[in-house]
């Protein structure tokens, strides 16, 4: 059976994946199965970059294709802020910190539409290439709401749903996610990239 590693220690990930390509006949490990390596800095200035460096450094001690992904919240008004700092606009990893500097810069703003982005990158070890996105449009909230997600799930208001993020359950959040719209447009390319 083949191999993909995806380059994170969650779970929860992993098992988007496994169940979206189910029919791949594919096995995928994470970071968990390689103990040895030790965290990569992705010092990128896009999510792309991001991505190519996790994937490039994975793929180089794994000699195994890879799956690396970089995703965050663009607020347009403020120039797509946090961008890709959003996990630690604040400080590292901090939601509450995060969320509150957020709606500190957003104060008085009329513009508060927003994009969560997730950008995949799967690279072989011959560094062939697949880059994909995935987008979902909302707004940001003047005060969280809900309790299902984290990051700033609370924050983020999808109008079609009438909701937002941390309101939805699991199910509704996968049909509209970022992260579920970039691994849908990223098995469509698939069977392209890894034939060649």
């Amino acid at each position: 059976m083949d191999t993909i590693v995806i380059a994170t220690n969650n779970p929860n990930k992993a098992r988007e994946f496994r169940e979206m390509f189910a029919d791949k006949n594919i096995q995928f490990k994470t970071l968990a199965d390689f103990p040895d390596i030790k965290e990569i800095n992705e010092n990128g200035s896009s999510f792309e970059e991001n991505a190519t460096i996790k994937a490039e450094a994975v793929s180089n001690l794994t000699n195994l294709p890879v799956l690396a992904d970089d995703s965050g919240l663009e607020v347009h008004s403020i120039n797509d802020e946090p961008g890709i700092k959003s996990a630690r606009y604040a400080g590292d990893h901090d939601d509450a910190a995060n969320n509150k500097k957020l709606l500190d810069k957003l104060k008085g703003m009329q513009d508060k539409s927003a994009s969560f982005v997730t950008c995949l990158v799967l690279l072989n070890p011959e560094g062939k290439k697949l880059v994909v996105y995935g987008t979902v449009d909302g707004e940001i909230l003047d005060a969280p709401k809900g309790n299902n997600g984290f990051g700033y799930d609370p924050l983020f208001y999808v109008p079609s749903k009438h909701k937002s993020m941390a309101e939805m359950t699991d199910d509704e959040k996968n049909e509209i996610s970022h992260r579920g719209n970039a691994i849908r447009n990223l098995y469509q390319k698939f069977d392209e990239w890894w034939k060649v």
